[in-house]
């Protein structure tokens, strides 16, 4: 398992609203998108479109899932799945815990692996 970094506090990112970890940052060689869902909780995506470049934290966010903001795209937050077309593959998850108010991300560690 990869060590956590803490990425800031649960009142740095509002609901609705992504940051993203630079790959340097984080290990993984590529940006990671911290989403702050609808539902309150955290989730973690490779920043980058399956589909086409573009940054999916500059996307929609719409209850646990985000739309890229070129060809309108959707990925599950919650799993990475491809929701509709264009897109056809998965987008990478990482784990996120929320520790106090502190979120901590865990760079190439996936949801289904945590």
């Amino acid at each position: 398992m990869s060590e956590a970094i803490n990425i800031g506090t649960i009142d740095d990112i509002d609901e609705g609203e992504a940051k993203v970890i630079p790959a340097e940052e984080n290990g993984t060689g590529e940006d990671i998108a911290v989403f702050h869902a609808e539902d309150g909780n955290f989730y973690a995506l490779d920043d980058t479109c399956t589909h086409e470049t573009a940054s999916l934290a500059d996307g929609w966010i719409e209850g646990t899932e985000v739309e890229c903001p070129v060809h309108s795209a959707k990925f599950c937050l919650k799993s990475g799945t491809a929701l509709c077309m264009p897109a056809t593959l998965a987008a990478r998850t990482h784990k996120v815990e929320v520790s106090g108010n502190d979120v901590l991300l865990y760079p190439a560690v996936s949801v289904v692996d945590a």
